[in-house]
């Protein structure tokens, strides 16, 4: 299992969220790209970039992505606002490994099918979950989709994985729910990247050993209540 530092992104500013509230943004940093150097340089071998304003329809930031690409280059994933065929190409032609689809992955199936027969194993649908069920719109909106039943609903798909977020925990630091988490993991039928709430080294290694194949941190690194050092020497590579 990987250890991917979170790079969100929100009017040209790298930020943490608390819950994914826009009103609660404890960490805001005014140069994204120096960010990515930084994990990078530390050893951490995967980054995941959102785009909160493509999530919440509320702009993009794509060219801070193209130069997260180029000036800090490795193992890239992106989401946020990625609801077309040529959303997905942009991200894609930016320099991005995997893309990260949500909202229009969940409400029409039939794209992401095409979408992720024409990216085979770069496509990651994340499963933003609240209470067992299914987010959408930047967590503002619940679609009424059991996360269990979406999995299964999932499962013929050629997808590099499943991003499943804890919103109840997300920014809040206060460990994971170790029990949902073994029950996304042992059901879900491609690989699953776990965040929200990871706080602790023995959850990372919980993690890794129930099977997950990253864990996305972000306050936790950003506000070192996980060492960014030991966990990229552990985890990262």
């Amino acid at each position: 299992m990987i250890a991917v530092p979170a790079v969100d992104l929100r009017g040209g500013r790298c930020v943490q969220l608390v819950g994914g509230d826009p009103g609660r943004e404890p960490v805001s940093l005014p140069d994204p790209v120096a960010v990515a150097r930084k994990w990078r340089a530390l050893g951490f071998r995967s980054l995941h970039v959102v785009d909160l304003d493509g999530a919440l329809e509320a702009g993009e930031n794509r060219p801070i992505i193209a130069r997260i690409a180029a000036e800090a280059p490795g193992d890239l994933q992106v989401g946020g606002g990625i609801r077309n065929n040529e959303a997905a190409e942009a991200v894609i032609a930016g320099g991005a490994d995997r893309i990260i689809v949500g909202t229009r992955a969940i409400s029409d199936p039939a794209w992401l099918e095409a979408l992720s027969a024409r990216y085979a194993g770069r496509v990651i649908v994340a499963a933003d979950v609240r209470d067992g069920i299914v987010l959408e719109r930047g967590w503002s909106r619940t679609t009424g989709v059991a996360v269990g039943r979406l999995l299964g609903r999932l499962a013929p798909l050629p997808l590099a994985g499943i991003l499943w977020t804890d919103v109840g925990r997300e920014g809040r630091a206060r460990g994971i729910d170790r029990a949902a988490a073994t029950d996304v993991l042992s059901a879900a039928p491609h690989p699953v990247w776990v965040s929200g709430g990871v706080t602790t080294t023995d959850e990372l290694r919980f993690l890794s050993q129930a099977g997950a194949a990253g864990a996305v941190l972000g306050m936790a690194l950003y506000t070192r209540v996980l060492e960014p050092e030991e966990v990229a020497e552990e985890f990262g590579r």
